[in-house]
Order: structure tokens, then sequence, then C-alpha cells
């Protein structure tokens, strides 16, 4: 079971990481969002933003990138003491608080996005449930063992 947890854990990060990089880049590639099926500029109107290139590249660092180091970190359990200095729960290995914060960064970009589009389409409500595996397979007492600091 720990290695199946572990595995899902590890799998969640990846589908999240990997599918914010390929929608990051098409947003950046093509920031009037023609790439990703004629995403309207006007869904953009209560936003700070005229185009899609700010969220392209928000979305590429910090939902795609991001989770991708936190996989490479959970499996090598590096010691950085930078990544330490952000680690909130001091008995456990920052990759795994880390981890955390994925599914919380999730949960903030999509109430931010809602908000901003004034709407919910099944791609919001995907992804915001998709956070709470995120969260509740972190939580399991087996995947916090292997992350806990002795």
């Amino acid at each position: 079971m720990k290695n199946t947890a572990h595995s899902i854990h590890i799998s969640l990060l990846l589908f999240l990481g990997v599918g914010a990089i390929g929608g990051g880049n098409m947003l950046i590639i093509s920031p009037s969002g023609r790439l990703l099926g004629q995403l309207p500029l006007s869904i953009l109107k209560n936003s700070p933003f005229y185009n899609f290139l700010i969220p392209g590249i928000i979305l590429l660092l910090v939902l795609g990138i991001f989770p991708i180091f936190v996989v490479w970190a959970l499996i090598k359990k590096p010691v950085m003491p930078f990544a330490e200095y952000f680690n909130v729960f001091k008995d456990m290995h920052w990759s795994w608080s880390y981890s955390i914060y994925c599914a919380f960064a999730l949960i903030v970009w999509i109430q931010v996005e809602t908000y901003f589009i004034q709407g919910v389409g099944w791609l919001q409500m995907f992804y915001m449930l998709y956070s709470i595996p995120m969260l509740i397979v972190a939580l399991l007492p087996s995947i916090r063992n292997k992350y806990k600091l002795l």
C-alpha cells in the first residue's frame, strides 16, 4: 500500500505539472488563446490582463514547473536549506510540505481564475475537485511517515 500511495502522490503532481506546462506554453506561444480552441480574449475583461501571456507564464511556472520540481524532490529528498526556509511543517521533509503547497496553489489559481472570468466551466470544476485527492493522498499516514523527519 505504501508504494501505491506514493505512486499516486507522485502521479497526481506529475499530471498537474505536465498539463500546466502544456497549457502554459500554449498561452505563451499564442497569447490570444487561439491554440486553446479559440479561447476568447473577452473572458479577460474583468481581469488585469489584456491577453493570456502573463497568466500563461504564471501557469507554466507555478502549476507546471513547480510541481515537477516537487516530484523530483519527493523522489530524491535532497537537503536544500533555502527550500527548508519556506517549510512550515518543520517535522516533515520540505518536499512533502511543497506537495501540499501545490494543491493550495491549484485551489488559489482556480478561485482567482473563476473570479476574473466571472464563471465556472468544466475545467475549473475538474481541477478544483482534483485538488482534493492531492491533499488527501499527501495526508495519508503512509505518505506522512515516508517524509517525516527523524
